[in-house]
């Protein structure tokens, strides 16, 4: 059994930690701990969206730090923690009816070249169903765990936990068999995110709650214990089924070192900040070494644990952890501090150049330019296209069912609004390819719609309404708008509404939907057909299913559920391109910023090439470079 620092700490403190393992004379071994996580199918540095390399993301480029760092060390062991199978065309391609089950899953066959030692499932593994799913894990030549979720009735969809037994040579050369305990968690709220797969099939607990009752079965049976935790970094108290609970996760006693991920950034560095139990400069969490290696392969995440030996127990006895990029950002420069490795990118030549062709077939003509630089300042093209797509799908849908003459309303988000300094869509008039019309719908969501009245409009746009800070009218200087904590793909926006947004109002809600200030009224002026909304006032909203099911904590509980479509929102913003000449110059936003009575600045962050299209939006203006390569824009708010 391995003696944690954490173990020795006790009530005694960490200084008196340190000193007793000091006074450990055994042999040292040095054990480095690797990890990929969020690679969402960029098994390639190849932008499918933009048809262009990407220096930035990649697999093929993490491999070669993973090289490298295996060169450094002679102890290692590769860890992947989810999201491997979804996330581009390439995915798409792969988990589309043309594709032979008699080929290898492509991101395993680049997986399988790196020999890793074992994985778990992030929450995008579920996308395309179980039984799609079933099938990619027969192509990876290494073990997957999970331990907190189960087929329906509790029997095991994948083990809970393995032990690898690895031969590993200490200080002084000498060779050691280490059982090394590794254990799995996914995100709970599966089950909410795929309902339409996993309802009556699959079940899942909370991840500390798992734990709590699966590390000291494991514990008993290794020397360490790894947990691949694809949940992020939360501080504070644990909530029953807590999304992100990798902080509250290092707590139960046992854990060796915690590799995270599923919030898409980066630990330890500047992403979080100290407390709670966080410590962004050592990489630990409550004292256990961690790290989160970003997204889409732009990091490799790696632990490197020192052991010691006593009386036959292996003893932590110091950490480092640290996010190694594939690249470095200076303003708009990005210069690649690796090249892709050979094996790789071969490995995924084939069905690559099969995915480029697919998708620069034509599928419709765009009258306009449609871009997501000014989401946030009320202009938003892309979305008005998404919602105009949903609208006519479900009306067709509709006709002739109990819901038919109910007023439909739709709700999109701009999914890519500056996630990096180059994710934004950016599309020319004219001809449209497959490539980029998915790039206006990314995820694969199914249409749903549901049955909702005007007051839970209100709240669901108040929800939205989140994303901005609260604006002091007439403040000197420039205020930020943005809450950046606030994730785009939760910025709603309803269209065959209208309505302003009051920033001078707190927020409602918080993260979770919650109401936290009564009073607080960002929605304004909310009208349907030039008429106030009734709070008892029925609709159908058409949505995605993972909003309709939970998915970012709005307001639909009890909601009935007019429609669960046979297609994915993606491949109904096609169709509809396909049969339309899309004008989207003609149609606006249906929201604007209420007036705040004073003159007020406000400032936000978007993407550089968005400085010539400053046009397109009353008051705003250029205000040069801002951090990690965004550009500064001003909007002047009446």
């Amino acid at each position: 059994m391995l003696v944690t620092r954490r173990n020795l700490i006790g009530a005694a403190g960490s200084f008196a930690a340190s000193a007793a393992i000091g006074q450990i004379a055994g042999p040292r071994l040095q054990l480095r701990l690797l990890e990929t996580s969020d690679l969402h199918m960029f098994a390639l540095d190849w932008d499918y969206f933009k048809a262009k390399p990407d220096s930035t993301i990649g697999l093929n480029r993490v491999a070669t730090l993973i090289s490298e760092a295996r060169e450094q060390s002679m102890n290692c062991l590769l860890f992947d923690n989810g999201d491997i199978i979804q996330g581009n065309p390439l995915g798409d391609y792969v988990a589309a009816p043309q594709w032979s089950r008699e080929r290898v899953h492509p991101m395993f066959a680049a997986m399988n070249e790196l020999d890793y030692d074992a994985a778990t499932l992030g929450n995008h593994e579920f996308n395309y169903g179980l039984p799609f799913l079933d099938w990619a894990l027969t192509c990876a030549k290494f073990p997957f765990v999970c331990a907190n979720a189960q087929h329906s009735g509790g029997a095991n969809y994948l083990p809970p936990f393995i032990v690898l037994v690895r031969s590993f040579q200490d200080e002084s050369g000498v060779s050691h068999n280490l059982r090394v305990g590794v254990t799995g968690f996914v995100p709970p709220q599966i089950m909410n995110w795929d309902k339409r797969h996993l309802e009556g099939r699959f079940e899942t607990q909370g991840i500390v709650e798992t734990a709590q009752r699966i590390i000291p079965v494991l514990r008993k049976q290794c020397d360490i214990l790894v947990a691949l935790s694809h949940a992020g970094i939360t501080p504070g108290p644990y909530k029953p089924m807590e999304e992100n609970a990798s902080c509250q996760l290092a707590l139960i006693p046992g854990i060796d070192a915690i590799m995270t991920g599923h919030s898409h950034r980066v630990f330890p560095g500047p992403d979080y900040r100290e407390g709670g139990g966080i410590d962004p400069v050592l990489g630990r969490l409550n004292g256990v070494p961690a790290v989160m290696p970003g997204f889409w392969g732009s990091h490799l995440g790696i632990i490197d644990l020192t052991l010691v030996q006593s009386e036959g127990k292996w003893t932590v006895a110091d950490s480092r952890s640290e996010a190694r990029p594939i690249y470095r950002r200076d303003g708009a420069t990005v210069t690649a501090l690796v090249t892709p490795d050979a094996t790789v990118t071969a490995a995924v030549a084939k069905v690559h150049d099969e995915v480029r062709v697919w998708v620069d077939q034509p599928v419709g003509n765009l009258a306009t330019p449609v871009h997501s630089y000014f989401v946030f300042a009320g202009y938003d093209p892309a979305c008005v296209l998404v919602n105009a797509a949903q609208t006519e799908y479900a009306q067709r849908m509709l006709r002739g069912t109990a819901h038919e003459g109910i007023p439909i309303l739709s709700a999109a988000a701009p999914f890519k609004a500056g996630y990096t300094p180059d994710g934004y869509i950016d599309l020319k008039a004219g001809p449209l390819a497959l490539r980029e019309a998915a790039d206006l719908y990314i995820y694969p969501n199914t249409l749903t719609a549901i049955r909702i009245q005007g007051s839970n409009l209100q709240l669901w746009l108040e929800h939205s309404a989140r994303i901005f800070n609260q604006i002091t009218p007439g403040k000197a200087g420039t205020q930020p708008l943005i809450d950046r904590r606030v994730p785009s793909y939760n910025f709603d926006v309803i269209s065959g509404l209208t309505y302003e947004i009051d920033l001078k109002s707190a927020a409602r809600t918080n993260r979770d939907g919650q109401v936290v200030d009564q009073n607080a009224r960002r929605i304004i002026n909310l009208a349907f057909m030039g008429k106030p909304v009734a709070p008892d006032a029925p609709f159908i909203l058409v949505t995605n299913n993972y909003r309709a099911d939970g998915g970012g904590g709005f307001p639909v509980a009890g909601a009935e559920v007019a429609l669960r479509a046979p297609d994915s929102n993606r491949e109904i913003v096609i169709d509809y391109c396909r049969r339309n000449v899309s004008d989207v110059s003609s149609k606006s936003s249906p929201w604007k910023f209420a007036q705040l009575g004073q003159l007020t600045q406000v400032a936000f962050d978007s993407g550089a090439a968005g400085t010539s299209r400053i046009s397109d939006v009353a008051g705003l203006s250029h205000h040069g470079s801002a951090e990690a390569g965004y550009d500064r824009f001003i909007l002047m708010l009446p």
